[in-house]
């Protein structure tokens, strides 16, 4: 059995053909094999929730822990839920809106929807 490439959008291994493309799974993103071809590491981000879950763009998570902020009289609270967030560059991958504001998140502490 051949092996398909992982996908170059969210860096997924459950890809499969379909006619002349080949699709993800996870994600949906379709392109032609051989396009784009190169180092995956260079190009795409990958990082992961909690439990190990590939995040991406537009996804929806819910906090996993109490989280305080500085300079806010009261913490992100546990369970809270976070729309459409950006992956970003930097130690604090998650870029969101929350109900205190704008936020820059560790990953590690959000769990996706």
């Amino acid at each position: 059995m051949t092996a398909t490439p992982v996908c170059p959008s969210c860096g997924n291994d459950n890809t499969y053909p379909d006619g002349d493309l080949l699709i993800c799974a996870e994600c949906g993103h379709e392109w032609e094999p051989g396009a784009g071809v190169g180092n995956l590491e260079d190009t795409v981000r990958i990082v992961r929730d909690a439990n190990g879950s590939v995040l991406a763009d537009g996804d929806s998570v819910v906090l996993v822990k109490d989280l305080k902020v500085k300079g806010a009289s009261s913490p992100l609270k546990m369970g809270t839920r976070i729309k459409n967030i950006r992956i970003v560059d930097g130690d604090h991958e998650i870029d969101c809106k929350t109900d205190l504001g704008p936020m820059l998140l560790k990953a590690e502490f959000l769990k996706k929807v």
